[in-house]
């Protein structure tokens, strides 16, 4: 029986990826011997395709290895001419034969990406010439959507997954993060290892339109429609749950200036994800500020933990009496009689005090682990701005 090949299979996926879309109906290549190839339904494992007497089968033929692409009927009921079928399957297999079998623009977006990411000691004019090579605009501002997707990609039912199916299950994923931002194409969406898949979203207000409520106040640009992107997170992992019918977990990270702030979003994303399934689990949106407590003690980065206390913070900016009133009741211990004692106010105003607190920030003084972030938050935002100063403070 004849083997086939790496650049057989990686052809089979496009024209399947390429004709289903199109086609909007199942598309699968089989070998000469009718062993499944390539599928489009990533829900279908069956080894052996049994063709039926409604399905159209189109040829495809690369050097000495052959087979055929089996167009399914569509199961929404729309007529498809199977002329009209032929044609365009027949127009994916040369284009697919011809261009795909360049070296891998996938592998190389990929490792770009995640040598990107990974902070590589390319300078930044080098990184921007094969950035605009390989067809991406980095000039956009941009952050960092870390996709936990192990379950799906790296799952088998029939032991260790093999590398074809690894790339066609992570393209599927990047697939549907496109269609679900409605991106022209998948240059900014890689594969980079360990069933994660790293999405380089731009973050301007126009950008993430569908999913602002109000206008963003200013936060400064790190924190900057932090609402908004949450809601899209959640919005994309619905649909990437969907798609996949596997766990999903997502981690956001903070926009950073310039190319090396990218792999600043990167690490917050990384460990907003890493710390978030560890504490709240998977099928989550995770990012710095919802992480709690292990926000402040699991960050590692100084200048992080920092930003977070300010961030967390910045409701009260504006609010000097507040603060005071927070300042007091961790003095005394939380005790809402002493603290309303030393600030020679009723208990009925300290209530609404706290009460304002915890609406303008979303963290309640009154409960013990929000107490905590608000503490530490208070002391971290107190340091010196630089880091490298807390030693001679």
């Amino acid at each position: 029986m004849a083997i086939v090949t790496g650049e057989f299979e990686r052809v089979a996926e496009t024209v399947t990826e390429r004709a289903a879309e199109l086609l909007g109906t199942t598309v699968t290549v089989v070998d000469q011997h009718g062993l499944v190839v390539a599928c489009s339904d990533p829900g279908r494992d069956s080894t052996y395709l049994e063709i039926g007497e409604d399905d159209l089968c189109v040829p495809l033929h690369l050097d000495a290895e052959c087979g055929d692409v089996v167009i399914s009927p569509p199961t929404n009921g729309e007529a498809i001419s199977p002329r009209l079928c032929r044609v365009m399957a027949e127009l994916i297999i040369n284009q697919a034969t011809v261009v795909d079998r360049l070296p891998n623009k996938h592998e190389l977006k990929n490792k770009f990406i995640h040598d990107l990411l990974h902070n590589s000691a390319a300078d930044e004019a080098t990184i921007l010439r094969e950035a605009q090579i390989l067809g991406m605009n980095l000039a956009a501002p941009r952050l960092v959507i870390l996709i936990d997707a192990a379950d799906y990609i790296l799952g088998s039912r029939q032991g260790e997954p093999s590398e074809q199916r690894i790339r066609r299950r992570s393209q599927l994923v990047i697939g549907s993060v496109v269609d679900f931002f409605e991106l022209p194409n998948d240059t900014i969406c890689a594969y980079i290892g360990q069933g994660e898949v790293a999405v380089l979203k731009a973050s301007n207000t126009k950008d993430l339109l569908s999913w602002i409520e109000r206008p963003v106040e200013s936060l400064g640009p790190s924190w900057a429609n932090l609402a908004a992107l949450k809601r899209a997170g959640f919005a994309l992992l619905h649909r990437l749950r969907a798609d996949t019918r596997s766990d999903i977990s997502i981690g956001i990270g903070r926009y950073h200036a310039g190319i090396d702030g990218l792999a600043r979003s990167y690490q917050d994303a990384r460990v907003a994800l890493s710390l978030g399934r560890r504490f709240h689990g998977q099928n989550q949106v995770h990012c710095l500020d919802g992480l709690g407590i292990a926000g402040f003690v699991g960050v590692s980065d100084e200048r992080t933990k920092i930003d977070l206390a300010t961030f967390l913070l910045s409701p009260l900016d504006h609010e000097p009496e507040l603060l005071q009133t927070l300042e007091m009741f961790f003095a005394h211990d939380c005790s809402p009689c002493a603290t309303a004692a030393a600030l020679t106010i009723h208990r009925n105003t300290l209530s609404y005090r706290l009460d304002k607190i915890a609406s303008l920030t979303g963290l309640d003084p009154r409960r013990f682990d929000d107490a905590v972030q608000i503490r530490l938050a208070l002391v971290l935002r107190a340091l010196p701005t630089d880091p490298r100063d807390c030693a001679t403070a």
